[in-house]
């Protein structure tokens, strides 16, 4: 494929609409990825951009078509496409011709707006309507019951709808209702000065704080040619990691919480406490904000010890997972539930330990490395069988490793500058920023002119993840139905960004 550069010098391929379905094709059966797709509008001119990886440390790809606003759905060829095209037609008022499930995404049944928030002439008017139940496909049958679950569930969770078709405890069909509380993050991006909108991808997701804003840093530092110094990237290895670590620990108490150890989700959530507390007294942040910036950090970390402040945390933590993993009655709950195949996870674009529990052996961090990771050693955990236990057991590896590299990189701080002087260049750019967050892959594209952010595109792995859920959960019960969820690790904020 001949192709110019751009984006972090990915290799750029301009195309027609009509020739998007081949090219496709042939990507595919190249073994090449499909990543993610976004539209902008560049001087009035329509713009749609597919991101595709090409495969460890080598340029993306990026497909473009220019000026056509009706295009073919390419869901049928590349599925995870799917949600990508269907939030475009929702928020952009584009139109993909032939799409398998040509129904609302973001913008529910029901409702609607004057003029679509990213669309040619941006958003105008307040939404409107009334609820109306879900488009589905009809399940018949004498016995075949249906619940409604949501949007307001107990216990401190976030705000969905799912519904059921099931007969006693088998689930013939579910489907998830997401997007009730749509912030419009990325139009929140707009019109902000690029050195300062950090603030605003920290918030994305509560729980991926350093994620967003690291992929956001990167995007700009990429589009404005900006070199972060040595220790500042390594400093931001130890923020990635102490987000990796405490959300693992989370994760491991609320799969706990889910197979009915009262025992161990109590432990599970006092570890994140703890980790979360060492954040804290790191750098005067919890969740690990306002110390990312353009060009490195906003100031510099005493990082040197913190082997030593870990130390209490790790031997804890290996006997709280050998606890786990010696527990039956847990472990009975785990193994063959909600199953994900291989095949499944890579059409339909799982991500993160998701992904690589079926399989999938795919890691930011070590394909595509940026910030100090290409200094550090560390495994990638992967699995085979796709189910519950699988998903556990990388995420426990994923700990581990998370450990490892906080050791590693904490060794390696040398004296030195944390923050690349700069300035902000005239004219346009554009930039490509990514992480591999606790969840999976996040994605950041900018499009900038005059320092102001014209368009931002946010990729999060919930939304991937949540496209692929329902696959596990069709065929199984309502018994595995909440540990299965929980084996997933999703967010509905990344999700409803």
């Amino acid at each position: 494929m001949s192709a110019a550069t751009t984006y972090n010098d990915c290799a750029l391929r301009p195309l027609r609409a009509a020739d998007l379905p081949a090219v496709a094709q042939d990507c595919v059966t190249a073994g090449m990825r499909f990543q993610m797709a976004w539209h902008d509008w560049e001087e009035g001119q329509c713009v749609v951009r597919y991101l595709v990886s090409q495969g460890n440390r080598a340029p993306f790809l990026l497909l473009e078509v220019r000026g056509e606003e009706t295009l073919p759905s390419l869901a049928a060829i590349v599925p995870l496409l799917g949600w990508y095209e269907r939030e475009m037609q929702d928020l952009g008022g584009l139109r993909f011709t032939g799409h398998p499930e040509p129904y609302p995404l973001v913008i529910h049944e029901g409702f609607s707006l004057p003029r679509p928030p990213l669309g040619r002439e941006g958003a105008e008017g307040h939404l409107s309507g009334a609820y109306a139940p879900p488009t589905m496909p009809e399940v018949r049958g004498d016995q075949v019951q249906d619940l409604y679950w949501g949007p307001i569930r107990a216990d401190v969770v976030e705000t969905g709808e799912f519904h059921f078709s099931y007969i006693g405890e088998a689930i013939l069909h579910y489907h998830p209702r997401l997007f009730f509380k749509h912030r419009g993050m990325e139009a929140r991006f707009a019109g902000q000065p690029a050195d300062a909108a950090v603030f605003l991808a920290e918030r994305v997701s509560g729980v991926g704080s350093v994620g967003h804003a690291l992929a956001y840093c990167q995007a700009v530092e990429s589009a404005w040619g900006i070199e972060v110094p040595a220790r500042a990237q390594l400093l931001r290895v130890i923020l990635a990691e102490l987000e990796r670590l405490y959300n693992h620990f989370h994760y491991f108490g609320l799969l706990a919480k889910t197979t009915t150890l009262k025992v161990g989700s109590a432990t599970g959530f006092l570890l994140e406490e703890r980790v979360k507390q060492l954040a804290g007294q790191l750098t005067g942040s919890r969740f690990l904000r306002s110390l990312l910036t353009i060009g490195g950090l906003r100031r510099d970390l005493r990082a040197e010890h913190l082997t030593s402040a870990l130390e209490h945390i790790v031997n804890e933590g290996e006997a709280y997972l050998t606890r786990l993993h010696q527990t039956a009655s847990h472990l009975d709950r785990l193994m063959g539930t909600g199953i994900l195949s291989k095949e499944a996870a890579f059409d339909q674009g799982a991500t993160g330990p998701v992904a690589r529990a079926s399989g999938l052996d795919r890691d930011l961090r070590r394909d595509h490395p940026y910030a100090a990771y290409s200094h550090l050693r560390f495994n990638v955990p992967v699995r085979e069988k796709g189910d519950a236990m699988a998903r556990s057991e990388v995420r426990a590896e994923s700990l581990r490793e998370a450990i490892a590299l906080l050791m590693q990189a904490s060794g390696r701080l040398k004296a030195g500058p944390v923050r690349a002087e700069y300035t902000v260049p005239q004219g346009q750019q554009e930039g490509l920023g990514w992480t591999e967050t606790p969840r999976g892959s996040l994605y950041y594209s900018v499009r900038i002119r005059d320092g102001r952010l014209e368009r931002v595109k946010i990729k999060s792995p919930s939304f991937s993840n949540w496209r692929v859920f329902p696959l596990t959960v069709h065929g199984t019960n309502m018994m595995d139905y909440a540990i299965n969820e929980a084996s997933f690790g999703l967010t509905i904020a990344g999700c409803d960004r």
